[in-house]
């Protein structure tokens, strides 16, 4: 893997380049299935993560002794038009109080065994409105994009990429429109719990940003770069990055997984690593994730972002590698198989 992303061109050819999962591994995972002392397929969806590990970690027997939650923090011009019910000034606030201790991703985080990393993205230098402009220019996209980079060391067993940002929902409802088409209502939700003038301006936001970039956002790095945020762009960079060193990730809510819309539109096969934690409150969420054929572990109501869903579903994924892993196979019990 590169140590960074040096030109749009860069970052598009890893696109390219997506190596694939350890199918010799997965075999021997399911092979291993095949032998515990249970029915075949009575554990349902626990087997296919347990094989799905497998196959990204290169061995039959996966466990999760280092997983990793990175929570990028970035803000938006297009706050200014009054599409979040939070001032921008929130963002700051929230990552000081990530970095305290003291928020739902830190305790989450704590309960599931992860490492959590938070990374702040020039807070105090908005993204431009993307109603009136470029989110970024190409130099600050590969800055964004190669900071998610570099929160993907080697040595981990699993990547949770997550976010903070006020109005954060408004450029993923832009990026997942860009993608995938439709209108603005296709995509546009509450967010942080807008009604009435506030949702208005959301939707007008995001149509006048789509009339504004659609035209020139003909690519991956284009449709981050116009439409998306510096967190968004990282999510994006941490996910690629993660591929190349075949780390498997566990995707959040709405924002997370919209700041992937772009490069699955031009290569679905860049979520084959991934699995949907949870499907959130925010309605498009769930469009998206028909849209991108994912389907989620859980599904709680939750709408919070921070990753606090994936930490959650993290529990899932860890009782699925116990099970694998902890169990007997009829040979060792000396049970009668099938």
């Amino acid at each position: 893997m590169p140590a960074a992303f040096a030109t749009p061109a860069a970052f598009l050819d890893a696109l390219d380049r997506l190596p694939a999962s350890d199918a010799a591994a997965r075999d021997a995972a399911t092979a291993r299935q095949a032998q515990l002392t249970k029915p075949a397929g009575s554990l349902g969806r626990l087997e296919e993560i347990a094989i799905f590990m497998a196959g990204w970690q290169g061995r039959p027997r996966p466990q999760l002794h280092r997983g990793r939650i990175a929570v990028f923090a970035g803000n938006h011009g297009v706050a200014a038009r009054g599409v979040s019910a939070f001032p921008a000034d929130v963002t700051a606030q929230m990552v000081a109080n990530f970095e305290r201790g003291g928020a739902a991703i830190n305790a989450l985080a704590r309960a599931a065994g992860l490492e959590l990393a938070v990374v702040p993205l020039d807070l105090d230098r908005p993204t431009a409105d993307i109603a009136a402009a470029p989110a970024m220019d190409a130099q600050e996209t590969l800055a964004a994009l190669n900071a998610g980079a570099a929160a993907v060391t080697p040595g981990l067993d699993l990547f949770i990429p997550g976010e903070m940002g006020i109005a954060n929902s408004t450029p993923a409802a832009a990026l997942c429109a860009a993608a995938f088409g439709g209108a603005p209502r296709d995509w546009v939700g509450p967010g942080t719990g807008v009604m009435g003038a506030a949702l208005a301006a959301k939707h007008a936001a995001v149509d006048a940003a789509l009339a504004l970039h659609r035209a020139d956002a003909r690519d991956p790095f284009e449709m981050l770069r116009r439409l998306g945020g510096r967190e968004l762009a990282a999510i994006a960079g941490a996910v690629v990055a993660a591929r190349m060193r075949r780390v498997p990730v566990l995707l959040d809510g709405f924002i997370a997984t919209a700041a992937l819309a772009p490069l699955a539109s031009h290569r679905p096969a860049i979520l084959d690593h991934c699995l949907a934690a949870h499907r959130s409150a925010e309605p498009g969420h769930a469009r998206l994730l028909d849209r991108l054929a994912l389907s989620p572990l859980l599904a709680l109501d939750m709408r919070l972002g921070e990753a606090s869903g994936a930490a959650v579903a993290a529990q899932i994924v860890r009782a699925a590698l116990a099970a694998h892993d902890g169990m007997a196979t009829f040979a060792e019990a000396g049970v009668a198989g099938a």
